[in-house]
């Protein structure tokens, strides 16, 4: 099973104007909304490719209740805590004029110790041996720094594998706890390192420092998936580095394709497929994501479609 967790969950829209004009009064074109946050946007990509997961986190107010109700009526099997306070609702508005999207987030209800001490409930009710655990995305207001770290030492004490997908301090302390797997951008591996993360040595030698930071004292060895949006990725496991590119295709929006991304690492991990496997279908799940407009997720036929295509080679040395 495949166990999405998303603490700052939010309720997405995406409206687009002709040309945004700071100041002006605006009518927008209303292009859709869904039920988000980086770990749902996560199980609704698993879900494209027919794969099952069940996603939690926190849940609150009258958005929250509409969120939880429309995964539930999705067949998600979603399983959320109650918080008090309202989930947040996040904007995206493209510019039309110059294809440029910007995002507005909200910050999130604030989260007690009380709803940190039900949730790890929930993941001790939940975490068997062989499950995939996905952490991903902000920490809520009044969350610890180091909850994702707790929540990593929790599901593999328990036989599971924790991704993680976060930033700045909260991936810094997650690398502590030392996951089956990560999955930074370029920025977010700069910040972790404290190391410049821009040519291709440096994203090899990023991705070799951080193996070596996760590096458990047994195998295992961690995945280490760092991507660089439109140029693809590179990709650690087993003992292998790879390099892969996507095709060439018309992109429309970049949001959601880091979590497609992970949901393709995801789908190969329950898998078992190998390095280059592995590589071929982030890659190609994150760019039928996009593909896709708005907050639209790739359909498993654009994924299969673009797999072939995806070049995928053997690192450079550092």
């Amino acid at each position: 099973m495949i166990i999405t967790v998303t603490l700052n969950p939010t309720l997405d829209k995406t409206l687009s104007v002709p040309a945004l004009r700071p100041g002006e009064v605006h009518r927008a074109r209303f292009l859709r909304q869904d039920i988000g946050g980086k770990g749902i946007n996560v199980s609704r990509a698993l879900r494209a490719l027919g794969v099952a997961s069940i996603p939690i986190g926190f849940l609150g107010g009258a958005t929250g209740r509409a969120m939880r109700d429309g995964l539930t009526a999705a067949g998600y099997g979603a399983r959320f805590v109650e918080v008090p306070g309202e989930t947040r609702q996040n904007l995206t508005l493209l510019d039309e004029s110059t294809g440029v999207y910007t995002k507005i987030n909200e910050p999130g209800p604030t989260i007690s110790l009380e709803h940190i001490a039900a949730l790890h409930a929930l993941v001790d009710e939940l975490a068997s041996p062989g499950d995939l655990w996905a952490l991903c995305g902000s920490l809520p207001p009044g969350a610890p720094a180091d909850l994702y770290a707790d929540l990593i030492a929790a599901v593999q004490a328990r036989g599971a594998r924790a991704i993680l997908d976060s930033s700045e301090t909260a991936l810094r302390l997650g690398l502590a706890a030392r996951p089956a797997g990560i999955k930074p951008n370029s920025e977010e591996a700069a910040q972790a390192l404290d190391q410049a993360v821009s040519s291709d040595e440096e994203h090899v030698a990023a991705v070799r420092g951080l193996c070596e930071l996760l590096a458990p004292a047994t195998p295992p060895a961690p995945v280490v998936c760092l991507t660089r949006g439109a140029r693809g990725l590179l990709l650690a496991s087993g003992g292998k580095l790879v390099m892969a590119e996507p095709p060439p295709v018309a992109a429309r929006s970049p949001i959601g394709a880091g979590d497609a991304t992970l949901a393709g690492l995801l789908w190969a991990l329950l898998d078992g497929c190998d390095a280059t496997e592995m590589a071929r279908r982030a890659v190609a799940c994150g760019t039928a994501t996009a593909m896709q407009e708005g907050t639209g997720v790739g359909p498993r036929a654009l994924v299969d479609e673009l797999r072939p295509q995806v070049k995928v080679a053997q690192a450079p040395s550092a």
